[in-house]
C-alpha cells in the first residue's frame, strides 16, 4: 500500500513540475509560409516581418509572457501547406497560425485548421472566399477586389487615351485567377475593350506566345496577374519584343524581388498596394526604422502584412488574458484557441497597414490603399516603389 501511495505521489509531483514548466514557457504561434520553391521570394519577406514583430511585441510580451514563433516551410504547393499546418497544430501545439503564403494553399490548408478549431490569419491571401472557409479563418491581406481597381484608375489618370486592354494571368494560381476576374470586371465597368486574354503557368519561362498576342492585339494596357518570377519574366519578354504600352502588375509584383527578374524592364510598372512605408503611425515608424536598420532598404507589403498578422495575434492574446483574468499558459489549449479566435474579431488594431479590424467573418476592414510605380536605377539592377497620387 505504501509503495502504491509513493508512486501516486511521485506521479503527482512530476505532473506538477511539468505543469510549472508549461506555465513558464513562451506562447507558441505558428508561421507557415513558403521558405522553398518559387514562392520563397514572398515567404522570405514574410519571415523578416514576423521576426521583427516577435522582437517588438516581446518587449512586454503577453503580460510578461513572451510569444515564440514556430516556423514551418509550406513550399509552394497545397500538400506542403497541409503538412505544415498539421505539424504546427498536432506536434507544436500552437495557439494559432500565420499563413500560408498563397491563396491556392489556403484553400487546402485552412480547412484543416478550421476543423480542429485553430485560428488562422492569412498574411497574403487575397483571393475571393478565404474568410468564408470557416469561423476560425481570417486575414490581414485586403481582398483583391478592394485593391486592384486603384491601379486601373491610376493608369487612366496617367494616360486617358487607353482604350484596348490585354489581361494575362497564371491559371494554376488561385490568387492570380481571382485577381484577373476583378481586373476584367473593372476594365469592363470603365468601358474599355479587352482585346486579348492570355493564360500561363507559374512554372513557365517562355512567354513568347503571350507577348506576341498582346502585340498583335495592339493593346494600350497590359495587366499581368502572376508571381514575381513568372510575372517578372513575362514583363521582360513583353518589353524585349517591343511592347511600349502601360503595364499594371498584380499583387505578385509587390516585392523588390521582382526587380532582378525583369531588371530595367520593370521600370514604369504600376502596382496597387495595401501598404506604404510612409504610413504615418507609431507602429509603422518603429517597424520601418528597424527594417531599415537591419536591411538598409524599405520593407515590402508582404513584410508589413506578416508583421501585422503576428501583431493581431499578440494583442488578441492580451485581450484573452484580460477577459478570462487568467494567464494564457494556465488555460487549456482548446480554450485558448477558442477565446483567441473571438478576440481577433474585437479590433481595431493600429498596425503598419494603418488601422485595421477583422469583422465577424474574419475579413479585414482597412482604410488606406496606395498605388506605386516602379522606378529602376540607370543600370537596371535595383529599384524602388514610388507612391503616385
Amino acid at each position: 500500500m505504501k509503495r502504491i501511495i509513493s508512486v501516486t505521489l511521485l506521479l503527482v509531483l512530476c505532473s506538477g513540475l511539468a505543469y510549472a514548466e508549461h506555465v513558464n514557457a513562451p506562447i507558441p504561434i505558428g508561421l507557415a509560409v513558403a521558405q522553398t520553391s518559387n514562392v520563397a521570394l514572398f515567404g522570405q519577406e514574410q519571415i523578416l516581418g514576423a521576426k521583427i514583430a516577435e522582437t517588438y511585441f516581446n518587449k512586454k510580451g503577453v503580460n510578461g509572457t513572451p510569444i515564440r514563433l514556430v516556423f514551418q516551410d509550406t513550399g509552394g504547393d497545397e500538400a506542403g501547406a497541409i503538412n505544415a499546418f498539421q505539424n504546427l497544430i498536432n506536434q507544436e501545439k500552437v495557439v494559432g497560425i500565420v499563413g500560408p503564403t498563397l491563396s491556392q494553399q489556403a484553400f487546402s490548408a485552412d480547412p484543416v485548421a478550421n476543423r480542429l478549431k485553430v485560428p488562422v490569419i492569412g498574411p497574403s491571401n487575397t483571393a475571393k472566399g478565404i474568410p468564408q472557409i470557416g469561423e476560425f479563418i481570417g486575414r490581414v491581406s485586403a481582398p483583391v477586389a478592394k485593391v486592384a481597381p486603384h491601379a486601373l484608375a491610376q493608369a487612366l489618370k496617367q494616360n486617358p487615351k487607353i482604350k484596348k486592354v490585354a489581361v494575362l494571368y497564371a491559371q494554376n494560381d488561385a490568387y492570380s485567377s481571382s485577381e484577373t476576374v476583378t481586373f476584367q470586371e473593372t476594365v469592363k465597368s470603365l468601358k474599355l475593350e479587352i482585346v486579348s486574354t492570355q493564360k500561363f503557368m507559374t512554372t513557365d519561362t517562355d512567354f513568347t506566345t503571350q507577348a506576341t498576342a498582346v502585340l498583335t492585339a495592339k493593346a494600350d494596357l497590359a495587366i499581368v496577374s502572376g508571381l514575381a518570377a513568372d510575372g517578372g519574366n513575362l514583363v521582360k519578354q513583353l518589353r524585349q519584343l517591343g511592347y511600349k504600352g502601360v503595364i499594371i502588375g498584380g499583387n505578385g509584383f509587390n516585392t523588390a524581388n521582382v526587380f532582378p527578374v525583369c531588371g530595367k524592364n520593370c521600370d514604369g510598372i504600376l502596382v496597387a498596394q495595401a501598404y506604404s512605408p510612409a504610413a504615418d503611425n507609431p507602429v509603422n515608424k518603429a517597424f520601418v526604422d528597424e527594417y531599415r536598420r537591419l536591411y538598409k532598404k524599405d520593407p515590402s507589403q508582404f513584410t508589413a502584412q506578416a508583421f501585422a498578422a503576428v501583431q493581431v495575434f499578440a494583442e488578441s492574446l492580451r485581450r484573452v488574458e484580460a477577459a478570462t483574468k487568467k494567464k494564457i499558459t494556465g488555460l487549456d489549449l482548446p480554450v485558448v484557441r477558442a477565446e483567441l479566435n473571438k478576440a481577433l474579431r474585437q479590433g481595431p488594431f493600429m498596425t503598419p497597414l494603418g488601422e485595421i479590424a477583422l469583422d465577424k467573418e474574419g475579413e479585414i476592414n482597412q482604410k488606406l490603399f496606395y498605388v506605386s510605380q516602379i522606378k529602376m536605377d540607370a543600370g537596371g539592377k535595383t529599384g524602388k516603389f514610388v507612391i503616385v497620387k
